[in-house]
């Protein structure tokens, strides 16, 4: 069955990934043929957003088996741990991967090769349905007639459609409740600049570019009422990991007063994680910082610290909002009550 989203083309045998490193400029898809591919993919930011990186593991998976001639599970345990290796803090990665071994458990062969593909469909689907609930219920937290503040790229390219942060922002606009979007650079890699800015430019959504310095001054002068972003691993209380500098948007929204709004589809809460301090953090090659597209901006061997995410206490987050409803002030208890609770929208 083929399924085509914004930034992942499934053709039933063959992958696509939209070449996020070199938009806006260019359009390129580049085909994904097995685990490896996939992996790479994910690694060299081709593919990036938690949802997205779990549906392209799902997938890639799904075409390692097809490479085989007898497939089984044990067959694909290097590609497996290929996979898995490629960014560790994106809990969605793991979870993807995880259902898939459920999925295959004993079967061989075509019979695997089938039911794989079949999940890995599923996977991408499910993930649209669930930023469209997550839009609604997130769109309802909003201030009226404010403006919001983002950062990094949460959209339909992060995700299987639609968006978890962005699609919040896009259901808002769509019910005319907010005014327009700040959308933060996000450096090193510019997914603020790059996608966000593109992403809703091409929906007519008004947006505004800033660097990510200037935060603090918008909340300062009153022209920011809320801030979303979207997550790539929950903790059992709430502490949240995100693209590096959502720890600072926290911190001013919370000194200013303005909610402070994550978006995240159920799979990536991680309960077996008591808090952030467990989380394992990716730290990156520093020529992403001495560099810009190619342009080196610092000295070449000067030291550079480039963790990829950095970790927000749940005290700090007004609510967290997934396609199950509205955690408010998150904490321990409300969020296993969320996890296994009823999927009808109750705010906790």
């Amino acid at each position: 069955m083929a399924i085509h989203s914004a930034a992942i083309r499934w053709h039933g045998d063959l992958l696509e990934l939209l070449d996020q490193r070199r938009l806006p400029a260019e359009t390129v898809w580049l085909p994904v043929h097995g685990s490896d591919d996939a992996a790479a993919a994910i690694r060299d930011m081709v593919v990036r957003g938690a949802p997205a990186i779990g549906i392209t593991a799902a997938y890639g998976l799904a075409l390692e088996a097809r490479r085989q001639p007898s497939p089984t599970l044990d067959n694909l345990r290097p590609a497996i741990d290929t996979l898995a290796a490629s960014r560790p803090t994106a809990v969605n990665l793991f979870w993807a991967l995880e259902r898939m071994q459920q999925t295959a458990g004993q079967q061989q062969g075509d019979a695997l090769i089938d039911a794989l593909t079949r999940d890995a469909e599923a996977i991408h689907r499910e993930d649209l349905a669930a930023n469209q609930r997550m839009g609604a219920f997130g769109a309802a937290l909003l201030p009226e007639n404010g403006a919001v503040y983002t950062h990094c790229n949460t959209g339909a390219l992060a995700t299987g459609g639609h968006g978890t942060a962005l699609g919040i922002i896009r259901t808002a606009w769509s019910q005319g409740r907010i005014q327009g979007v700040f959308a933060g650079e996000t450096r090193p890699w510019l997914q603020g600049s790059r996608l966000t800015s593109w992403e809703l430019l091409n929906d007519n959504i008004p947006v505004t570019l800033v660097a990510d310095s200037t935060a603090g001054h918008l909340m300062q002068q009153g022209k920011v009422q809320a801030v979303v972003v979207g997550a790539d691993r929950i903790t059992a209380n709430g502490d949240t990991a995100n693209k590096i500098g959502t720890y600072n948007l926290a911190v001013l929204a919370h000194h200013h007063g303005i909610p402070f709004i994550v978006a995240a589809p159920v799979s990536t809460l991680d309960p077996a994680l008591p808090d952030g301090s467990h989380i394992v953090i990716e730290e990156r090659d520093g020529a992403e910082v001495r560099s810009i597209q190619g342009k080196t901006v610092a000295p070449a061997h000067c030291p550079v610290y480039n963790p990829a995410f950095d970790v927000t206490p749940a005290s700090l987050i007004s609510a967290i909002v997934t396609e199950r409803g509205v955690i408010e002030r998150p904490d321990r208890s409300k969020l296993l009550a969320h996890i296994h609770g009823p999927a009808d929208g109750v705010h906790w």
